[in-house]
């Protein structure tokens, strides 16, 4: 007994038909197709459809009647495996498999296998499209729609089309299909501005566990002020990770950890890079994953995962990883089994998925996960300094439309010892709230009186923030 778990059933019985017909006239087998609501009907050769055997035990008994080989399709009879009846019969035909071939393939999107049959069943996995094939499905939709619109010209660009081909990868061959076929009929084009549709849709394809987040906006590096270390190192990755510009002989590389002090920037950071090699950003919310069912949580981390890998080349964002990977009360057994599983993965990974962590409390964080060898660098996000809070500041006057120049950015830096980022771009919202309630223009004034109104977290939690920066000297590498 075959079992195969796929969606794409269409695609296995195309692949069982050819099979079918290319046999030699001395070992050929009948094909023959099994639903509950048509019954069991033959494949390889053309009949008039006949309602028979429709009822599970009939068509069991059935083919355990039958003396000649043949192949047996059952398509979604997993709901029917608990009966101990059908357990039996099935039993039956696998055990005389010996005297006559009666092959059974099990096909659904899920199917679970009885004890009594594990021994007599081998489980396939239906390969996914290759390059070569992905490349035979654009091109057959692409004919398609020529002959569909007959004196049109379609219009293809050749980076694009090869971006198209990589990133429809790891989808069957009917989603392969379709999303070709929704780039190539909107515009009766192959552009780049097909791709981030088609990387949208891939994603709810594959995304079915809810543990993963599509980040729709990435953020410019001309948007984060300061980390000039960071920017640039992942600069100097950039081809490495892209696999551009013969770069074969270096490592692909793994990832990054961000440490630091609330609001200073390391979720806009992990934005940024995503940004920076030009690929889609996934966020890995572990509060999604944790079921109260034994098991559960481990298998949606495993879907989660596969689903990124799936997404290369990709940067995976696990924003505040201590709170998903430091023991939950009674849950630390579970913890600890997703911990293992992660760690893993991120050692064992082939695929060109960049992960970014970020972390507040280094307290809370496995030593297992921050050991040298896990990320390629562990990065410290201090407060910034007083050029990088001039920096900030204008990059939020500039987001509000406000010309930077009319306002002192020097003074302003000088009033903000200690202030985040966060508390930065608070203070510029809290001053045009002020500005508005008075009918005046936003200057510096109204930003400095709401400065002077703000107590920055490092006053307010001065002996943690000093611990946390005691511990990153000499572990770390600063990102400025």
């Amino acid at each position: 007994m075959i079992v195969i778990e796929t969606k794409d059933e269409a695609r296995i019985l195309d692949v069982l038909k050819s099979v079918t017909l290319r046999s030699s006239t001395s070992d050929y087998m009948p094909l023959f197709r099994w639903t509950i609501t048509d019954g069991l009907q033959r494949l390889d050769i053309a009949l008039e459809p006949q309602m028979m055997n429709s009822e599970p035990t009939d068509v069991l008994k059935h083919i355990r009647a039958v003396t000649k080989p043949g192949i047996y399709v059952l398509l979604d009879f997993h709901p029917f495996l608990n009966d101990p009846v059908h357990v039996r019969l099935l039993k039956d035909i696998c055990i005389r498999y010996g005297e006559i071939a009666r092959q059974l393939v099990l096909v659904s999107h899920q199917v679970k296998v009885p004890n009594e049959l594990e021994a007599f069943s081998a489980r396939l996995d239906m390969a996914l499209p290759s390059e070569t094939e992905r490349q035979t499905i654009i091109e057959r939709v692409a004919n398609e729609w020529a002959e569909e619109n007959p004196g049109a010209r379609l219009q293809a660009d050749p980076k694009a089309y090869k971006l198209l081909v990589n990133n429809l990868a790891g989808l069957t061959y009917a989603d392969t299909e379709r999303l070709a076929r929704n780039a190539i009929y909107v515009d009766g084009a192959i552009s780049k501005s097909d791709i981030p549709a088609v990387m949208q849709a891939k994603y709810e394809l594959l995304n079915k566990g809810g543990g993963l987040q599509f980040e729709y906006d990435t953020a410019k590096f001309s948007d984060v002020g300061g980390l000039s270390r960071l920017k640039g190192w992942l600069s100097k990755r950039h081809a490495a990770f892209r696999g551009v510009d013969d770069t074969d002989h270096l490592d692909v590389p793994k990832g990054i950890m961000l440490i630091g002090i609330q609001g200073c920037g390391k979720s806009l950071a992990a934005k940024a890079t995503a940004g920076v090699f030009g690929v889609p950003l996934l966020r890995l919310d572990f509060s999604a994953l944790y079921n109260k069912y034994h098991g559960e949580t481990e298998r949606k981390l495993r879907e989660a995962l596969k689903t990124a890998d799936v997404m290369e080349p990709c940067v995976l964002w696990i924003d505040e990883i201590e709170k998903g990977l430091a023991g939950r009360g009674g849950e630390t057994g579970t913890t600890q089994r997703v911990l293992g599983s992660f760690l893993t993965w991120l050692a064992e990974k082939t695929t060109r998925v960049f992960v970014v962590a970020t972390a507040n409390d280094i307290s809370a964080l496995p030593p297992e996960l921050v050991r040298k060898g896990r990320f390629d660098e562990i990065f410290f996000v201090d407060l910034p300094d007083a050029k990088t809070r001039a920096r900030i500041v204008d990059i939020h006057l500039r987001k509000r439309n406000q010309e930077p120049s009319r306002f002192d950015l020097g003074r302003i830096a000088g009033e903000t010892e200690g202030f985040s980022g966060a508390e930065l771009e608070q203070a510029v919202v809290a001053a045009f709230y002020l500005a508005h309630a008075a009918s005046e223009d936003l200057s510096s004034e109204h930003i400095l009186h709401e400065i002077s109104q703000t107590q920055p977290l490092s006053v307010v939690m001065q002996e943690r923030i000093a611990a946390l920066r005691t511990w990153a000297e000499g572990r770390t590498v600063p990102c400025d």
